[in-house]
């Protein structure tokens, strides 16, 4: 202290005066405070490490949102789901042996031809299987020391969904799991004006095709939304037809998807008959595996009650001709098939 003193006695009184108080208020600053809700004063906040963090209870990083880890173990039990097969672009390469690389498509076999290994069955095994099996192959072979094979997949047209027939867009539609039935129906636009709600689905390793019998109004029922799997064959049939032509009030395709019409309620259907028409003279016109026949009905009677109504078949053609025509017998197909492409189609709800 006296060194200090002496010190200032050579300076200004209000140089030594500031130097004082500045000191004074370092040893203030540095000393801690008893009270920390005094006004001015911060609580310091203790820095947990990174370690710690990740050990403790929560384990979560303040600021960042954790990542949930249930997406991506989705997507990995679906990749393992995937399976090669026949027409699928594969990317085969060895580390550490560029020479080794190579693209190749499975064939209708489900064999891939390799350089050094020859053929190699790859279809029903997943990416990792088939790793194994061609690692297995090279190490077996003394082409390569502990290989390590990574596949890609480069087009997977195996695991695409087909869906033909009377849908929207007909295609194929890429799929990497099982989805439902009325999923890739939407994706291919859904049903037209003359699909049948009677759908077959051809599966791999079955031989018989899924039949599925699906409601008019899908909201209905949900039963038939089954489940679809990557390379299934989706075909959706056009309904069955009754065509009802000539002299009747409105020519016309009647589709009975889910059911069965008779000659009078058909005939009740396409408007009836016109005044002018040759009731002794109708006619139905059936294909069968020997040809086209016809059949003469007695309509009139058949509207009397007088002779039994007849149940029609899918694709029969009701012609009922005109009074008074001179149509000969030869001519009554040709002249029904003419009138039968320009009708109008409509659905029927037996």
């Amino acid at each position: 202290m006296q060194s200090g003193t002496l010190s200032c006695a050579f300076r200004s009184p209000l140089l030594c005066l500031l130097s004082i108080a500045l000191m004074l208020g370092v040893g203030t600053a540095q000393q801690p405070s008893g009270n920390g809700s005094e006004r001015g004063q911060i609580s310091p906040v203790p820095v947990q490490p990174v370690e710690n963090a990740a050990s403790s209870g929560t384990g979560a990083v303040p600021g960042v949102t954790p990542k949930s880890s249930t997406s991506s173990q989705e997507g990995l039990n679906e990749t393992a789901l995937v399976k090669l097969g026949p027409g699928d672009l594969i990317e085969v390469n060895v580390y550490n042996v560029p020479e080794l690389a190579t693209k190749a498509r499975v064939g209708n076999s489900g064999d891939v031809y390799l350089p050094l290994i020859d053929y190699v069955h790859v279809e029903g095994l997943t990416q990792e299987e088939a790793q194994s099996l061609i690692e297995k192959r090279l190490a077996d072979g003394g082409f390569v020391r502990n290989p390590h094979v990574t596949i890609f997949v480069d087009d997977a047209a195996s695991q695409g969904v087909t869906i033909i027939g009377e849908v929207g867009k007909p295609g194929i539609f890429p799929v990497t799991a099982d989805h439902k039935l009325y999923e890739m129906l939407s994706q291919a636009g859904g049903f037209t004006p003359s699909a049948s709600h009677k759908l077959a689905i051809l599966r791999k390793g079955k031989p018989e095709p899924i039949r599925v019998d699906l409601p008019r109004n899908l909201a209905d029922d949900v039963s038939g939304n089954v489940d679809i799997q990557p390379g299934d064959t989706i075909t959706v049939p056009r309904a069955p037809i009754i065509y009802v032509v000539g002299d009747v009030g409105r020519p016309s395709g009647l589709l009975i998807d889910n059911g069965s019409l008779t000659v009078l309620q058909a005939l009740a259907l396409a408007g009836g008959t016109n005044k002018t028409a040759k009731m002794g003279g109708a006619r139905i016109i059936r294909k069968t595996p020997s040809g086209m026949t016809e059949t003469r009905i007695q309509l009139k009677k058949m509207l009397e009650a007088k002779t039994p109504d007849l149940t029609l078949q899918a694709d029969d053609i009701l012609f009922v001709p005109i009074s008074g025509g001179k149509i000969m017998a030869a001519r009554t197909f040709e002249a029904a098939m003419s009138a039968a492409t320009a009708v109008t189609i409509y659905t029927v709800h037996p």
